[in-house]
């Protein structure tokens, strides 16, 4: 095989500023989570080849017979995919809008080919900005600018030294490293100049796109069903779904947060009816629902949850909720006790009143009979395999109480079987006898719908509730912190005597590992993404009375005596005199960035023109005394042409005190430059003065 050709310095570093460009477009893309996997693998696979290709390492051609085979199979796959596999325009699009620049990635041959793909890493990047509202986007926005400068200014300087006269150049080693530089002072300065900019986008994206994808920031299961399989493809995920704080300081470890009630079966999906729903209104913001029954004793407790843009239309409660506060004119509560709310792409926030009561604790008071229509739903069957009442009648033959019966299903389940979150292959006729006499092993809501089924082959009432279980507490930022891998299924069984009774089948998960290192960089996260939440995506008139307060009350904390006592919340005009120095910080950091260097570069030669007076200068400071005498020069009308030596110039100036000193100078450079002579030295500095102070 041929040795590659080296690639010029100018080229190899426009190839790798253009990939760093597509790069951060394609994981902003990733890091929304709507990129399935299938494309991120194509995507990315052409990243890696791209980057072999750029960095000369491998050399491969694509015919253009090829890419337009590829490109017309594609073109006729779309309408499958569209139709079959994504089901809806805008991921297949995606799908297909990747594909081509996967191609044109390891096609491009040309300057039009470049700009194609400047446009496809851009628009990468904006449709990161339509579906990702987390400061990481940030992050990736900051890395695309940077490769974006030093590509259009590679980019520059390859399209001139291409030209019919390129000029001669000397010093391209280091040429990455200078240009790079550059490149980093104007990324930074661009940075701090649309930084305000950019906390606007995220919003301004939102409630643009919320009009087109009103359906998109949905968490399946929360609704009005489930689907057997569904739960697990929820917990697969590790996104954040609720932050509760505790009005109270208590701790809510041990609260499972009951979302939706589903009633009926039809072998492979529960449902709840909304027929019989009731509309309720909210009346100033506060929705009364009276006092919880007083079964059990407890106690009541107030809590706030923020819901994130991706839940469903269903309000999460620990215990029975007395008091809803939130901004909502009305809410829907189903016949089991759910309430559904309008989806929004916002995300939801809302706070409780809730009783919490002690299920260990004896009955006070004989909950009411369960009404007709209600028992008739919680004991209502589908064709079920003949095994499943025979195997309920099996495990409980010892047991003659509903409460025994429902205990022991409950212990066999968690006993027998074997809890995974592994999703099932291929679809089956009937999962739920697939999980109880062939697989044996499942996650919550196979075990959950296994005991409500039985059970009520045994005549006892149940239902199935979807909802989540504690979560974890972040210490960072006060909030428990609930994940959609902590989406849980449960039984509510009718016990006579006791009501509607809880029980929970499902084992332990034995892979679940303790929070160790990686929980406690995962708080991190979470703090600044709820940081990101409270003060850029949600940040209004209210978020700016609160932040004035914080500041106000930190300030009593720590008596800083110049936080004026009289900075409470309706006096915001004085917020801006905050961002008034904020602006000014900001300035002087874009003017010592810009300036920096030059400064910098005056500083070191000042030293260097000392370091030569006291005769301990290197003959390399002979020629920066020497370019300071030509700057001089050339203020006076004096431009020395590059084709004459230092001595030809000297004698080449008119007769004047000017030329007499230069010509002295020019001997002393001559025998400290090429000579090595130190002495000469001192001699080139008082001569620099002298010239420097001559009248004009």
């Amino acid at each position: 095989m041929a040795a590659l050709a080296p690639l010029s310095a100018v080229e190899r570093f426009f190839r790798f500023s253009l990939l760093g460009m597509l790069a951060s477009g394609y994981f902003a893309a990733v890091s929304t989570g709507y990129l399935d996997f299938p494309t991120q693998a194509v995507t990315l696979a052409a990243l890696a080849l791209y980057t072999a290709k750029a960095g000369g390492w491998l050399r491969f051609e694509l015919s253009n017979r090829l890419v337009a085979v590829l490109t017309l199979a594609y073109l006729g796959f779309y309408p499958l995919d569209y139709e079959y596999l994504s089901g809806a325009f805008p991921p297949a699009t995606v799908h297909l809008v990747f594909f081509l620049a996967s191609v044109k990635l390891l096609t491009a041959a040309t300057d039009r080919d470049y700009a194609h793909l400047k446009i496809m890493a851009a628009l990468g990047l904006l449709g990161a900005a339509v579906f990702s509202f987390s400061p990481s986007f940030f992050a990736f926005l900051a890395l695309f600018l940077l490769f974006t400068v030093a590509s259009l200014a590679s980019g520059e300087v390859r399209r001139s030294a291409a030209g019919k006269d390129p000029a001669a150049r000397s010093g391209l080693g280091s040429f990455g490293r200078r240009l790079g530089t550059t490149s980093f002072v104007l990324f930074a300065g661009i940075l701090l100049v649309t930084a305000a900019l950019f906390f606007v986008l995220p919003r301004t994206a939102r409630a643009a796109m919320s009009g087109f994808f009103p359906g998109r920031y949905h968490l399946p299961g929360f609704t009005t069903e489930i689907t057997l399989g569904e739960m697990g493809e929820i917990k697969q995920s590790s996104r954040p779904v609720m932050h509760i704080r505790s009005d109270t300081g208590e701790s809510l470890q041990n609260q499972r947060w009951r979302g939706a009630e589903l009633t009926t079966f039809d072998g492979r999906r529960w449902e709840s009816p909304p027929e019989h729903d009731e509309f309720l209104t909210v009346d100033g913001g506060v929705l009364v629902l009276g006092a919880a029954p007083g079964n059990r004793r407890g106690h009541s407790t107030s809590y706030q949850v923020q819901l994130d843009e991706i839940a469903a239309d269903t309000l999460f409660f620990a215990g029975t909720p007395e008091t809803i506060s939130i901004n909502l004119p009305q809410v829907r509560k189903s016949r089991g006790g759910a309430f559904h709310v309008p989806r929004s792409p916002f995300g939801i926030a809302y706070r409780v009143y809730s009783f919490l009561p002690d299920e260990s604790a004896p009955m006070i008071a004989p909950p009411p009979a369960l009404d007709i229509a209600a028992r008739r739903a919680a004991l209502e069957l589908p064709k079920l395999d003949p095994r499943i009442p025979e195997l309920a009648q099996t495990l409980t033959a010892d047991a003659r109480t509903d409460e025994e019966i429902a205990r022991t299903l409950e212990r066999r389940l968690r006993h027998d079987y074997g809890y995974t979150l592994e999703l099932l292959k291929t679809p089956v006729a009937d999962p739920l006898a697939h999980f109880l006499f062939v697989r044996k092993k499942g996650h919550c809501e196979y075990f959950a719908s296994a005991m409500a089924v039985m059970l009520r082959t045994l005549g006892i009432p149940s239902r199935v509730v979807a909802g989540f279980q504690s979560g974890v507490f972040n210490p960072v930022t006060d909030l428990q912190v609930v994940r959609a891998s902590d989406a849980h299924s449960w039984v509510e069984a009718w016990i006579s005597g006791k009501g509607w009774t809880t029980f929970d089948p499902t084992p332990a998960d034995p892979h679940a590992a303790e929070a160790g290192f990686a929980g406690r960089i995962a708080f991190l996260f979470d703090a600044a993404s709820q940081f990101w939440q409270d003060w850029v995506l949600s940040y209004d008139l209210e978020r700016q009375a609160v932040l004035a307060s914080r500041m106000q009350e930190s300030g009593r904390k720590l008596h800083f005596p110049w936080i004026p006592a009289a900075w409470l919340p309706e006096n915001l005009r004085d917020l801006w005199i905050v961002a008034g120095a904020l602006a000014m910080l900001a300035a002087m950091a874009a003017v010592a960035i810009l300036y920096g260097p030059v400064w910098a570069r005056w500083w070191r030669d000042r030293r260097r023109v000392e370091r030569v007076r006291r005769g301990e200068g290197h003959t390399s400071d002979a020629t920066l005394l020497y370019q300071r005498m030509l700057a001089v020069l050339a203020r006076r009308g004096f431009q020395k042409p590059p084709w004459l030596t230092p001595a030809e110039f000297a004698r080449v100036l008119p007769v004047s005190e000017t030329a007499v000193l230069v010509q002295e100078l020019t001997a002393a450079y001559n025998a400290f430059r090429f000579g090595g002579e130190r002495s000469a030295a001192p001699r080139m500095v008082q001569l620099l003065e002298q010239i420097e102070t001559l009248p004009r």
